[in-house]
């Protein structure tokens, strides 16, 4: 498979748009509500803002109708191991 694979939390109908790295898990806060996949395409547009990656290599592989998602991210896995690395780094 070409790409990485992450899990995420998400809380939709949030005060404001957020992605946050705990100890245990990766949250996304976004401001859509959870009906007709707006808070999956507010969650990936907010994961392609944050690491700087289209949003067409994003699609929500598990969770769809859930809070707890599996994403996947085409692309090289080395490189965008290393973005998120960073990102989690400077947001951590």
């Amino acid at each position: 498979m070409n790409g990485v694979t992450i899990e995420l939390r998400v809380q939709p109908r949030a005060r404001r748009t957020a992605l946050e790295a705990t100890s245990d898990a990766l949250k996304a806060a976004v401001t859509a509500p959870p009906e007709d996949g707006k808070a999956n395409d507010a969650v990936i547009a907010l994961l392609s803002e944050e690491w700087r990656v289209p949003k067409s290599a994003f699609a929500v592989i598990k969770g769809a109708a859930a809070r707890n998602k599996t994403v996947s991210v085409n692309g090289e896995p080395a490189i965008l191991a290393r973005l998120i690395v960073e990102w989690m780094q400077a947001h951590g």
